[in-house]
């Protein structure tokens, strides 16, 4: 008798990166077959795809986890969605919830202030992504080409004066009644008042609770629905009993207090949904920077041409006063040109034939010809957006305590109330008093105050340091950021201009001439900042530079190379010193020559001294004003360059750094940063070129200058886009800000609710008092946040504003 199949209820694909050969594919496979449940793992290696069956769902993340212990990837994209609908903390993590149960997504998260999930998927449908969030009980949408992710205006103002309309005359007798005038309503008239704003304008949390229920859990828009219609109920069922007694006195009916709670709660979502807006004001601007077309000279004419059709290479005219369309390099023409919204520099920047433009930028006062050089999703602007983005969408770690409470946050509120209602009924045995006080406490308790505190306060914080020039790429940059004890910097392009000139040679043994040429023609080709100063300095004497051959680059020491039958070693003192060159006959010229902040290089033909290089390159101007600040915020500073041990110094000294080490390579830099770590401090490092990468990545964050290399930026979660050393404390400082305002948000929210349920609970707040202060505490939380708005760079030379 031959044996069942089992039933695999579940199957996944997902894409795999790396996987070269049958070997690969069966190591994969291995670890696929291993995990807990899977039935059948097979590997298409055409396709990069890995199969899996299982009698049981399998976590994305396992399988991530599996994949990457086996040595290989799995390739992932990020999707963002608009989901509408969400009202608090609870709705975000029930999102959340329905979007990681979908097979092939690896991460998920939601964003309560933007009304966003960004969603990492790895072979998933967009529509099947949609289909979860709407079984859920929410709307989600793909955001159009180019928008802000942002809150959708709400246009319901109307729906708070209607609703304030028909509440006045509800609140007419109790406000009579503190002038000494004792007057009631109709009960009739009442019911008539209250029942339009009940269920017509009150609709929406029927329908989001509804919604929240059928999914299984809770939102503030259950509360708010089980809380007013309980006061409508008691009401109505108090009515009800006065008109079937004829003559009876009409007792006190609570439709004022459905009625008052659902208008304040209105009023409340109508600001908050004003002030979340606002918090995406800094990607908006920067989105406004995009002009929609550019003029093109094609085959000598010019053409209106819309901006997403222009090509790499093709040349766009700028007039006085126009915005420039691409990122390019002006070919022709003279002007100013004002970065301000994309770097932070306030002052106009001259831009000549050679010099580089960035797309955004308003042009002053003269016609520029651009050659294109990056076009769409490429260019400065559009990266600057999604980094911004990209922070504002993800979680600050912080924020994974708020998602715990929230889970839990509306089924406590219900025990609560339930309790309360059962507690004033055995206590004094009258059912009405115990049923407003239960309506009391479902009313005051707000989820919503707890999901926006930490988003809201980094899309304002992430925003304004974007207008400065302070590109946060994540939230835990943020967070980490505002605890840095240690700030270590790399020294040439960070502290100095990174643009040293030639300021001194010295042969031994052949001609100043002889020598200059024989280094050109090692170095040439070379971006490397001392070659090009050499290279210069040839090209300003006119020098013919010889062929080379056999050309080695010896990262943090040198090149090597032979040419005109010699072979040539160019490089630091330690490459020359561990190659056994004598460097005694200049020693003494070189020590003179380091000692006034000079870099040396060395060149040698084989061990034979041929002479050496002395260049000069000067401090940027906010270097000193870096250093001062970060002292007087308490931070220690450390300097870690590959250059000698002199000329090190003599910018340490210069600039009063605590502590200087030299002729350091990129390992070294890393060992020195683990440990200042292992020492206790958070360190943040900054740097701009290749060999900083290393370092960037082991700090605890790391900060790049955006004038530097694309690698150092991509390792760094700060990058800084005028590569100005003052920005350094900037960020800090609104890392610090930034974080000082999530800690009082969310102290607020939680004192809030930790004060307000038990007073309710206890009878001292009636239902329109908790109303309104549920309404007004996730407005009070987003307007908090928005203080940071008021923030400005201390580098920016305008006045410093605290929050």
């Amino acid at each position: 008798m031959q044996a069942a199949t089992p039933q695999s209820a579940f199957t996944l694909s997902v894409v795999v990166d790396g996987m070269s050969c049958a070997s690969c594919a069966a190591r994969v496979e291995k670890a696929l077959a291993g995990l807990p449940g899977v039935t059948q793992a097979s590997i298409n290696l055409a396709t990069d795809t890995a199969n899996i069956s299982a009698d049981r769902p399998i976590a994305a993340a396992a399988v991530q986890a599996a994949v990457e212990k086996a040595g290989y990837a799995l390739a992932s994209t990020d999707i963002t969605l608009n989901v509408a609908d969400m009202t608090c903390a609870s709705c975000v993590g029930r999102v959340e919830k329905a979007l990681l149960k979908v097979p092939g997504v690896l991460a998920a998260s939601v964003n309560l202030a933007t009304e966003s999930a960004r969603v990492t998927v790895s072979k998933v449908e967009v529509a099947t992504l949609l289909a979860a969030i709407d079984a859920a009980g929410y709307q989600a949408s793909v955001p159009q080409q180019g928008a802000v992710a942002a809150p959708a205006p709400h246009h319901d103002g109307w729906k708070v004066v209607l609703a304030a309309a028909l509440s006045l005359p509800l609140m007419l007798p109790m406000l009579l009644e503190w002038l000494g005038v004792h007057w009631m309503l109709p009960g009739g008239w009442q019911w008539l008042l209250a029942t339009p704003v009940q269920f017509y304008l009150g609709a929406r949390f029927y329908r989001a609770g509804w919604k929240a229920v059928r999914a299984g859990s809770g939102n503030m828009d259950v509360l708010v629905a089980l809380g007013t219609s309980a006061a409508y109920g008691l009401s109505l069922y108090q009515l009800a009993q006065h008109w079937l007694a004829p003559g009876s006195l009409l007792p006190h009916l609570y439709f004022e207090a459905s009625a008052v709670v659902i208008t304040l709660v209105l009023l409340g979502k109508w600001l908050e949904g004003r002030a979340k807006r606002q918090t995406a004001s800094a990607i908006r601007a920067l989105q406004q920077l995009r002009p929609e077309s550019a003029r093109v000279r094609r085959d000598g004419v010019e053409h209106d041409v819309p901006v997403g059709q222009i090509k790499v290479g093709e040349l766009v005219v700028v007039r006085p006063g126009e915005r420039v369309a691409v990122d390019g390099e002006v070919v022709e023409g003279a002007s100013q040109v004002n970065e301000s919204l994309i770097t932070g520099e306030s002052l106009p920047v001259d831009k000549h034939p050679g010099d580089k433009v960035t797309g955004g930028a308003i042009n002053a006062d003269g016609l520029l010809l651009v050659r294109t050089l990056a076009v769409g999703g490429e260019t400065t602007l559009a990266r600057i957006i999604r980094l911004v983005e990209d922070a504002q969408a993800a979680k600050a770690p912080i924020q994974h305590l708020v998602d715990r409470v929230s889970a839990i946050f509306v089924p406590v509120v219900l025990l609560l109330a339930l309790l309360t209602l059962l507690g004033w009924w055995i206590v004094n045995g009258q059912l009405e008093t115990a049923i407003i006080n239960a309506v009391a406490v479902l009313v005051i308790a707000c989820p919503c105050a707890l999901g926006l505190a930490t988003p809201t306060a980094i899309m304002a914080g992430t925003g304004v340091a974007a207008r400065y020039g302070i590109l946060i790429k994540d939230a835990q940059a943020l967070e980490v950021a505002h605890a840095v004890t240690t700030v270590v910097f790399d020294k040439t392009g960070t502290l100095t201009a990174g643009k040293p000139t030639l300021s001194a040679l010295q042969a031994h043994g052949v001609t100043e001439v002889r020598l200059l040429q024989l280094a050109a023609s090692v170095q040439h080709g070379s971006e490397h900042s001392l070659a090009r100063a050499v290279l210069e300095a040839a090209s300003a004497r006119q020098l013919t530079l010889l062929p080379t051959s056999k050309l080695s680059a010896l990262p943090g020491r040198g090149l090597t190379a032979q040419v005109d039958g010699l072979d040539l070693k160019l490089g630091s003192s330690r490459m020359m010193q561990e190659a056994g060159v004598d460097l005694a006959p200049l020693a003494a010229r070189a020590q003179a020559l380091e000692g006034e902040g000079n870099t040396i290089s060395w060149l040698v033909d084989g061990t034979q001294l041929l002479g050496l290089f002395a260049f000069s390159d000067q401090l940027k101007p906010g270097a000193r004003d870096a250093i001062t600040r970060l002292h007087a915020l308490g931070m220690q500073t450390v300097m870690l360059t590959g250059d000698n041990q002199g000329s090190a110094d003599a910018v340490g000294k210069l600039l009063g750094i605590g502590k200087v080490a030299a002729k350091m390579l990129p390992a070294d830099k890393t060992a020195t940063i683990a440990a200042l770590k292992a020492a206790g401090a958070t360190v943040a490092m900054v740097g701009d070129g290749i060999n900083d990468a290393p370092a960037l990545a082991a700090a605890d964050v790391g900060m790049a200058m955006a004038t530097g290399t694309d690698v150092a930026m991509h390792a760094a979660g700060v990058t800084l886009m005028r590569g100005d050393p003052a920005l350094v404390a900037d960020a800090i400082d609104i890392s610090r800000r930034t974080y000082r305002k999530i800690r009082q948000n969310l102290f607020w929210a939680f004192i809030y609710n930790l004060i307000g349920i038990p007073l309710a609970a206890f009878g001292l707040l009636n239902p329109m008092v908790a109303g309104a202060a549920m309404a007004f505490s996730s407005v009070s939380v987003i307007s908090n946040a928005l203080l940071l708005r008021r923030w400005t760079a201390r580098s920016s030379h305008t006045k410093d504003t605290q929050t």
